[in-house]
């Protein structure tokens, strides 16, 4: 075609031309609004995440106004915006014309131990009793809080042992902020001697001196992997560059709340774990990913972190706390940094490893909190903190997050060699009225274990020989008047809707399963081969662990299915 063809696409000038370019208008208002938000200084897209969480907090949601603001801000597109901001569940994009969510939100949990204390039912009551135009009832994954099961969130105030009555006095209460518990902070850490250990070690230690005393204690990795800890730090050592240090605070597994419990107590036994661990590897800056299920944790670790600054202990900046948005996939080590970058959280194919390249492709050294946690009193204490322990032929000691149909639930240090016959006798035995059926011995991506193998020592190593494994020693306990069929059902909705979507096997998988385990009667040889694809084809530790539940129920629980 010319170009001075008049049936083309080009002006003359004289006609109706377009005034503005094509796409979204950037408005005024909402463009200061959001500038307001984010204050002075650099626009750093790593802070994406952090950045929504500003104008979500504020406005209730994510309009496409706001949105269009910050990718000016940002000097991003929109779409890239967008893809962000729909992966996160705590986030509420709102296109042109849509209706924006209620002022008010309650999250309500329907994992397994809050199904077993009746979420179900509760559930049932909101929505019955709220009106859907001024109060939204969401059901949503573990809150790890499963120790006053059932509980729900309204806003950011969380509701233990939840009843609608409870729910109607804080709505008349008007108060749905994060309560904080009572801790010990800086000032007190201190004045225990905190922090000695690491102006000692900053000023004339030894880095491979401390690694074998970590390494002595037989500390391994407690968010669920097991590696040997102090070994992590020789392999980020070996490469040059600048080196970050990213503590994962995302313990989403259904069933685990051991470190929201030592951290709303002893958060600076983490915090400086952390900074020795960062000093051993020359790690120029920390990140701290804590899940936003956790407003209590996050409140807490921002006034220390600024104590820290303030005493001269960090600089300002060296220390990262990073929110996370509602991603139980986070808890991946690949898929956090994703997140930290301000990406979607989704795990990356390795090699390479996040020692070698990590968090803005550098090497990265990755521990839990409560890996750090004991980084500190190994430090102090020596090695024998942990390795004097022993029982049944396992040393060291557990933190063993407990719930379900005890009558006691809560955070249990025991020693690892522990059976589930002890755990449950330290929790008080079990509940009135119930008698011992079936456990979880490390969240639902352990499956189930019937009574009868009440003799295994839960600790890593020793439940691989029976298909499942310790986890995050996350212990669900179930009873008499439970189903086991029910328990993987719930354990299998879950992983279909944390699932990131990324690989077909997970992305598929999961949902299969689901559809076929609510049949009277399961189709076993079907299921088996669903599971055997999951397992050899995901990407990562969801879809390969997510037959575990299916597979332990048919063996275990045959009469059920």
């Amino acid at each position: 075609m010319a170009l001075d063809d008049k049936g083309g696409v080009w002006k003359s000038g004289r006609g109706k031309g377009r005034k503005t370019p094509k796409g979204r208008q950037l408005e005024d208002q909402a463009w200061a609004e959001v500038r307001a938000l984010l204050g002075e200084g650099p626009r750093r897209r790593d802070l994406l995440i952090e950045y929504l969480h500003l104008i979500q907090d504020k406005y209730g949601c994510l309009s496409a106004p706001h949105i269009r603001a910050l990718a000016e801000e940002l000097g991003t597109g929109m779409a890239e915006i967008w893809e962000v901001a729909t992966f996160y569940a705590h986030f509420d994009p709102v296109k042109e014309g849509e209706t924006p969510p209620p002022d008010l939100t309650i999250r309500v949990c329907e994992s397994l131990s809050c199904e077993l204390a009746g979420s179900e039912q509760l559930i049932a009551a909101l929505e019955k009793g709220m009106d859907p135009k001024k109060i939204r009832v969401l059901r949503a994954p573990c809150m790890g809080r499963c120790d006053t099961a059932p509980v729900l969130e309204i806003g950011h105030k969380h509701i233990d042992n939840a009843t609608p009555e409870k729910v109607e006095a804080a709505l008349k209460d008007g108060h749905f902020h994060a309560e904080i518990p009572a801790y010990e902070d800086f000032a007190a850490y201190r004045a225990a001697g905190g922090y000695e250990k690491l102006a000692e070690l900053r000023k004339s230690g030894n880095w491979e001196k401390v690694q074998e005393t970590v390494l002595a204690s037989g500390l391994r990795g407690l968010g669920g992997a097991g590696f040997p800890s102090g070994r992590k730090w020789g392999f980020v050592r070996a490469n040059p560059g600048i080196r970050y240090l990213a503590v994962n605070g995302d313990e989403g597994e259904p069933g685990t709340f051991k470190d929201r419990y030592y951290l709303e107590r002893t958060p600076h036994l983490m915090l400086e774990g952390m900074l020795i661990a960062a000093w051993a590897v020359e790690a120029e800056r920390s990140f701290i990913y804590m899940r936003d299920e956790y407003p209590a944790v996050l409140e807490i670790l921002r006034r220390e972190i600024a104590a820290l600054e303030d005493a001269g202990i960090i600089l300002k900046g060296e220390v990262e706390l990073r929110r996370g948005a509602g991603a139980y996939i986070c808890g991946e080590e690949s898929a956090m940094i994703e997140s930290i970058e301000g990406k979607r959280g989704i795990p990356r194919q390795r090699p390479p490893y996040v020692a070698a390249v990590g968090v803005f492709d550098r090497p990265t050294l990755v521990h839990n909190v409560e890996t750090l946690h004991w980084v500190t009193r190994i430090v102090r204490e020596g090695p024998e903190v942990l390795n004097s322990t022993e029982k049944n032929g396992r040393k060291g000691l557990r933190s063993y997050s407990v719930s379900g149909r005890v009558a006691k639930p809560g955070v249990y240090l025991l020693p690892a060699g522990s059976t589930i016959t002890d755990i449950i006798e330290a929790c008080g035995g079990m509940a009135e009225g119930h008698a011992f059926k079936a456990y979880q011995p490390g969240g639902p991506s352990s499956g189930l274990l019937p009574a009868s193998m009440a003799d295994i020592p839960l600790d890593f190593d020793t439940l691989q020989p029976h298909g499942t494994f310790i986890g995050s020693a996350a212990v669900v306990v179930l009873s008499d008047k439970d189903s086991a069929k029910a328990a993987a059902l719930n354990m299998l909705r879950f992983f279909e809707s944390e699932s990131c979507g990324q690989c077909t096997p997970c992305r598929v998988g999961c949902e299969k399963a689901v559809k076929l385990m609510q049949a009277d009667k399961w189709d076993a040889d079907l299921l088996e081969d669903l599971c055997q694809v999951m397992g050899d084809a995901s990407i990562c530790g969801l879809g390969q662990a997510a037959p575990n539940p299916i597979r332990l129920t048919m063996k275990h629980f045959p009469d059920e299915v």
